[in-house]
């Protein structure tokens, strides 16, 4: 949802790198809770392993994104919505 919401706010870089930034701490979030989950046997070790390093993967596209926040972001990419 968080990146969603980001993709809505490309005009203003800044709101968009907190979109970012809200997508990651829930990708971190779901990552400790995958850890939770396998501690108590309700998945196995090697399923959330792999979930795990699925989000991480997941995290280290969001963290570049907004490291290059600039070429997502501008007024030349999204349509005037002045003339709505």
């Amino acid at each position: 949802m968080s990146i969603q919401l980001g993709e809505g706010k490309r005009r203003y870089e800044r709101h968009f790198v907190s979109k970012l930034t809200d997508a990651d701490a829930e990708q971190m979030e779901t990552q400790h809770w995958l850890s939770v989950a396998a501690a108590c046997s309700y998945l196995s070790h090697e399923e959330a392993e792999r979930l795990i390093s699925e989000l991480a993967r997941v995290g280290r596209m969001l963290n570049s994104m907004m490291r290059k926040a600039d070429q997502f972001c501008g007024k030349g990419d999204m349509p005037d919505q002045s003339d709505e």
